[in-house]
């Protein structure tokens, strides 16, 4: 009795190896695209436009930041952002003007400028936020005109 090899077996191929090494290449072609696109879409950018431009003036800028001697915590209570700002006699520091961008670390689909309001000792905006890794970019003016910056970091439980 005689085996036949091409009796209702599986047969190795030339054009079968092909098909499985491009399904296999394609594969994971098609996930490297697909990831590194979802990367360059969700990413916020760049800090400042000009690096070099921007560190002409960041040791003075510091210096002038650090003798302000401010302290910034961030907590949401309830629905509400609750910011912050002492000085270093552990008062409400004496700002002029603030501005901070909430947003989520990783992208800027729900980034929002929370509309602040000074009561009881710290400022106080409502917000909508889930849980999760924020970001709050904050810019104030003391009273004598010296910018204070500072990126506060907000973990949200859920």
């Amino acid at each position: 009795m005689t085996k036949d090899n091409n009796a209702k077996g599986f047969r190795m191929t030339g054009p079968k190896v092909l098909a499985i090494t491009l399904a296999a290449f394609g594969t994971v072609i098609a996930v490297n695209l697909t990831l590194a696109w979802s990367a360059v879409s969700t990413f916020p950018g760049l800090e400042v436009q000009n690096s070099y431009v921007a560190s002409q003036n960041f040791n003075e800028e510091l210096a002038a930041q650090e003798a302000l001697g401010w302290q910034v915590t961030a907590d949401v209570v309830g629905d509400e952002l609750v910011l912050k700002i002492t000085g270093r006699d552990g008062y409400p520091a004496q700002v002029a003007t603030l501005d901070a961008l909430l947003g989520a670390a990783t992208h800027v689909r729900d980034d929002q400028r929370p509309d602040f309001v000074f009561l009881n000792g710290a400022f106080r905006a409502p917000v909508d936020i889930a849980p999760g890794n924020w970001n709050i970019r904050l810019r104030a003016t003391a009273a004598d005109g010296t910018l204070f910056q500072q990126r506060v970091v907000l973990h949200i439980e859920g």
